[in-house]
């Protein structure tokens, strides 16, 4: 997905197709193939992957799904194992990109076919997640899953690498104001999300990758970017401020009471993140960083 939005936004921005030549246009087909492929719908498919402590089940196919019309993920973005292999922002994050991609494919390469069909797998996925990814959960309402398996088991949390349920609105997959998206918003920067951490110097998101108490800067980020509340945006960069440790950079993760605790001293993604939201707020609302 990420190749297809860092394509989509550089033609956007740029006007200039010289990129998208015949490669790309074989890429794009191969990633349809592949989205395809890991439906799963008449068999695991050709990926598998055994490693050390990063093996997947079954052989290396990983945990099993009823073929729903959903995309496979046999990792998270963090690079954990998908206790579930539905991961749902993957599949938000697949909708967005088909759509996208066929997009270029038609108004670029003038192959509609191919168009089509990206588009009626963004529409399959888009009705699958539609009927199998909303779970009501008591006091929050209905909200998206983190990973379902088809079968009707569901995971509910989230992680701080995006694609994430935080993160859909920045992604393109879900409004900001859509009302499965706020329930869930609330869910996942709550105690009930179990890698939700709260401490003296900052509260966000984490995830098992790093573990318990360790909060990752780009969550805090990703929850300033998908804000509509001044307030909230300037205290997730109050946060992020007081979290670099004295290092003036921004980390993999940091420990909820202690910024000097941290991991990764250089992680460029977080980095990244963090300026594209200190630009963003430059230019959509100054007044907030004079106060930050």
């Amino acid at each position: 997905c990420y190749p297809i939005r860092l394509g989509y936004a550089y033609w956007k921005e740029s006007g200039d197709i010289a990129p998208f030549d015949d490669n790309w246009q074989l890429a794009v087909k191969a990633i349809l193939k592949t989205f395809r492929e890991q439906q799963r719908k008449t068999g695991p498919g050709p990926y598998s992957f055994q490693r050390d402590r990063r093996t997947l089940p079954n052989d290396g196919f990983g945990t099993p799904v009823n073929p729903v019309g959903l995309i496979c993920s046999g990792f998270r973005p963090s690079d954990d194992p998908t206790t579930y292999q539905f991961l749902i922002p993957s599949n938000f994050f697949a909708v967005t990109s088909l759509n996208q991609a066929a997009e270029m494919m038609e108004k670029i390469r003038h192959d509609k076919t191919t168009a089509k069909e990206l588009r009626a797998l963004a529409k399959e996925v888009q009705d699958a997640l539609k009927k199998y990814a909303v779970v009501n959960v008591p006091n929050f309402g209905k909200v998206y899953a983190y990973e379902v398996d088809g079968f009707g088991k569901t995971n509910l949390m989230d992680d701080a690498n995006v694609p994430s349920l935080l993160a859909l609105p920045y992604l393109g997959a879900v409004s900001v104001k859509d009302p499965i998206y706020r329930n869930t918003r609330k869910f996942v920067l709550s105690e009930s999300n179990p890698f939700f951490f709260k401490g003296t110097v900052a509260e966000g998101i984490g995830g098992p990758h790093v573990g318990k108490d360790m909060i990752w800067p780009m969550a805090i980020t990703m929850r300033a970017l998908t804000s509509t509340d001044d307030k909230e945006i300037v205290e997730c960069i109050r946060q992020l401020k007081a979290s670099h440790g004295d290092t003036g950079f921004m980390h993999e993760s940091f420990h909820k009471d202690d910024a000097k605790r941290f991991s990764r001293s250089w992680f460029a993604w977080a980095n990244t993140l963090f300026g594209e939201l200190l630009w963003k707020t430059y230019q959509e609302k100054p007044k907030l960083l004079q106060g930050s």
